[in-house]
């Protein structure tokens, strides 16, 4: 038992070594993105108002069908 102690002992050091390591890397990852005062800005893509509506009004109706689905299991 006293060997397993050990490795319990062990693993739990590591464990703890390495959350302190990765608190280094996520500080210095932190001060790498903000370089120079600018933050990475993420590009997306502009929908016009026309595909907006397409994919709500697509959205809407897959909805309807689950609901009709649902209704139809709560029915039965």
């Amino acid at each position: 038992m006293t060997k397993l102690n050990k490795v319990v002992g062990s693993l739990r050091n590591e464990y703890s070594r390495l959350e302190k390591e990765m608190g280094r890397v996520g500080k210095a990852l932190d001060a790498l993105g903000h370089a120079g005062g600018k933050t990475l800005k993420r590009t997306g893509r502009t929908l016009s108002k026309e595909a907006r509506k397409r994919i709500a009004d697509a959205q809407r109706l897959r909805w309807a069908k689950v609901r009709k689905q649902a209704a139809k299991l709560v029915k039965s």
